[in-house]
């Protein structure tokens, strides 16, 4: 069991995956200071807004840990560039010291809108019955084992299934047939597919732009269940034709 930060979003990460966020929340700001200080790394978790914890939304069951592979500040902004980890499961959640902006209690901090207050200025503003100074939310975690990698006939049925999605696609952006077959010949989709067993993470993270499906492919626990949510994917683009 350990201890993380998380970062709530409306966004889910996958093992392997390369992505790119922008902090500029106070919350955020801080969680990004105790992480670049102790040198650890935060979990991503897509929001749930069926949940609450001090009037946030609150974190989904499953989560992926991001370590931070490239950071820099613009003025005010942080940009950070993450990749995907280890998954893991929200076991107990830890709630920020203060509620949202627009709660009644932090009126005061409204005057302007767009401009955020100083982390001092919140830190302030923690009721002295508030045994914590985080602003961001805090969950205890169990990671999950790793997949198992993909076996030969598995690899090749991943393949089939790229190349048919990617064929989709084609079909869509009017690409002919001859310029198809170079263009999958030259697609980086194709060299992620091998025995390493975050390889068909790194695949789905690359073709799969629906919450939901990431969000159950996060989730899945052996590579058939994610072939079986992709074979599904597939099959939704048949029947459109």
């Amino acid at each position: 069991m350990e201890n993380l930060p998380l970062f709530v979003i409306p966004m889910v990460l996958l093992p392997g995956e390369i992505q790119e966020l922008r902090v500029f929340e106070p919350r955020y700001k801080q969680m990004l200071d105790d992480c670049l200080l102790d040198g650890k790394n935060f979990g991503l978790v897509r929001s749930d807004f069926l949940s609450e914890v001090n009037h946030w939304d609150g974190p989904m069951e499953y989560g992926c840990e991001a370590e931070i592979v490239h950071h820099e500040t613009k003025g005010s902004n942080h940009f950070l560039q993450i990749v995907g980890r280890r998954r893991f499961v929200v076991s107990k959640v830890h709630k920020p010291a203060l509620p949202p902006f627009n709660h009644p209690s932090m009126s005061q901090f409204m005057e302007e809108e767009g401009i955020y207050p100083d982390l001092e200025s919140l830190i302030e503003k923690i009721p002295d019955d508030v045994n914590t100074s985080k602003l961001y939310i805090c969950a205890d975690v169990e990671y999950i084992d790793g997949i198992e990698a993909m076996d030969t006939s598995q690899q090749i049925e991943l393949r089939e299934i790229v190349r048919r999605i990617l064929q989709r696609v084609a079909l869509i952006l009017n690409v002919d047939d001859d310029s198809f077959s170079e263009w999958i010949a030259k697609s980086p989709v194709m060299d992620l597919i091998d025995d390493k067993p975050d390889s068909i993470f790194s695949v789905s993270a690359l073709l799969l732009g629906d919450l939901d499906l990431r969000q159950e492919i996060l989730e899945s626990r052996e590579s058939e269940d994610i072939l079986k949510l992709l074979r599904g994917e597939l099959g939704k683009f048949s029947e459109e034709e």
